[in-house]
């Protein structure tokens, strides 16, 4: 049965996430297969993926790079990309692949 899988892509500029972008496939196979697929295709997809607002704090500054990696290594960034979950209507802890683009540069494998 086919799942909704994500590649979703940190835009950071400057040590800063200032954007999310998102890109969906229904895909078959093995979590292992879709992975794969995500990473083959994360270089490609930023050109025609969805763009999503990065969180900023009260005084409208964005979230630095530092700050989203100590909560994902807490396995919290799910939390952050709720809208994004919402736009594709996929269940709760989707299949996703998650890309940063530091200064204009995708640093996919």
């Amino acid at each position: 049965m086919p799942e909704t899988i994500l590649n979703i892509f940190l835009i950071i500029d400057k040590n800063f996430v200032t954007a999310f972008k998102c890109k969906a496939y229904e895909q078959e196979g093995s979590d292992e297969e879709k992975i794969k697929f995500l990473k083959e295709h994360a270089k490609t997809d930023l050109a025609t993926s969805y763009h999503f607002d990065a969180p900023q704090n009260k005084r409208g500054e964005f979230m630095s790079y530092k700050k989203f990696s100590k909560i994902e290594s807490q396995g919290m960034q799910y939390k952050l990309f709720e809208e994004i979950f919402e736009k594709f209507g996929v269940p709760e802890k989707p299949l996703i692949c998650v890309t940063p683009v530091v200064d204009g540069e995708v640093w996919a494998k």
